[in-house]
């Protein structure tokens, strides 16, 4: 009995010195690519990190307009291929996010209104309509659009 706890307690050790040799030899890759980042940027070309720069921030001018009017775009494809009542449901649609970001696995989008009252207001039957017009708009294997009033409170879901 005595040699079984014995024998336990040196496999538990040994299984645990194996995690901190394994967890220890990561840090030090990750400590070598970061060093090794650090020289390539030091001893790469200066001038290409300030036209990356440039290019950069020209990109995300634009990603923040592209995000900035998603509700823009949102509204215009509704108007060209909506009906009646989902163009008037849209034209409460002040600001959409995460539209622009899919990955087909588990995508999430937020679509805020100004209607008021939250579930038991005026904006519970155009929310549906909105989601119905934001799975016309945008198409995922998983995805889950939430309408919200002016208050920031829920008002429907639907999938797209």
């Amino acid at each position: 009995m005595k040699s079984k706890i014995a024998l336990g307690a040196v496999v538990g050790i040994v299984v645990i010195g194996a995690v901190s040799a394994n967890s220890g030899g990561t840090d030090g890759q990750s400590a070598d690519k970061g060093s090794s980042v650090s020289a390539d940027q030091q001893s790469g070309a200066k001038s290409d990190t300030k036209s990356d720069a440039g290019s950069d921030a020209g990109s995300a001018k634009d990603e923040g307009a592209g995000k900035a009017s998603q509700a823009e775009q949102f509204k215009a494809f509704v108007q060209k291929n909506g009906t009646a009542a989902e163009k008037e449901a849209v034209a409460h649609v002040t600001k959409v996010q995460g539209a622009d970001e899919q990955n087909d696995i588990l995508d999430s989008a937020d679509v805020f209104t100004d209607f008021t009252g939250g579930l038991m207001g005026e904006g519970t039957g155009p929310a549906k309509l909105i989601a119905s017009a934001f799975a016309d708009w945008k198409q995922s294997e998983n995805g889950l659009v939430t309408v919200y009033d002016a208050e920031g409170e829920l008002l429907g879901t639907g999938n797209f």
